[in-house]
């Protein structure tokens, strides 16, 4: 039997153009999030893959949960001198709720993009906390029409 190159060719061509088809992931929004949230009291540079943890003594009666809104402004991305720049987003709406849906509050970003709420240990659900407690919190907002989420973490001390 004798098989010519040029079918090998064309056939090999077909295959990888059929695997190299982009397959959409269902379960992943592609769109990128509009605003930066800042959770104020976390370690500088934490991981945007992980929750950004604040620390509070048990001891404290009232806990300030606060977070900064930033649009990135790329316009100036290739000028070495001048690069990305953070710019307060104003005026949004955000609530912030447990993760197991309970509503704590809702807050709106201020001139300097800075959202403010303060809470008990009472209000976030715990009555008696523990060392090394998790409370895990999400802030969700909207901005030029697209919804953002951003995870973060309470832990008692």
């Amino acid at each position: 039997m004798k098989i010519s190159y040029k079918y090998l060719f064309l056939l090999g061509l077909t295959l990888s153009l059929l695997s190299s088809c982009k397959e959409e992931d269902p379960w992943v929004d592609a769109a990128a999030a509009p605003v930066l949230v800042d959770i104020i009291g976390a370690p500088f540079g934490y991981p945007q893959a992980k929750d950004p943890t604040v620390e509070y003594p048990i001891a404290t009666a009232k806990l300030s949960l606060q977070a900064r809104l930033l649009e990135l402004d790329k316009t100036n991305i290739l000028n070495k001198d001048i690069g990305i720049d953070s710019i307060p987003v104003a005026g949004v709406k955000v609530i912030v709720s447990l993760r197991d849906g309970a509503t704590l509050a809702e807050a709106t970003s201020g001139a300097d993009g800075l959202l403010k709420i303060e809470k008990s240990w009472t209000e976030l659900g715990v009555s008696a906390p523990k060392a090394n407690q998790l409370i895990k919190l999400s802030w969700t907002g909207s901005y030029k029409g697209v919804t953002f989420t951003r995870f973060s973490q309470i832990k008692a001390l």
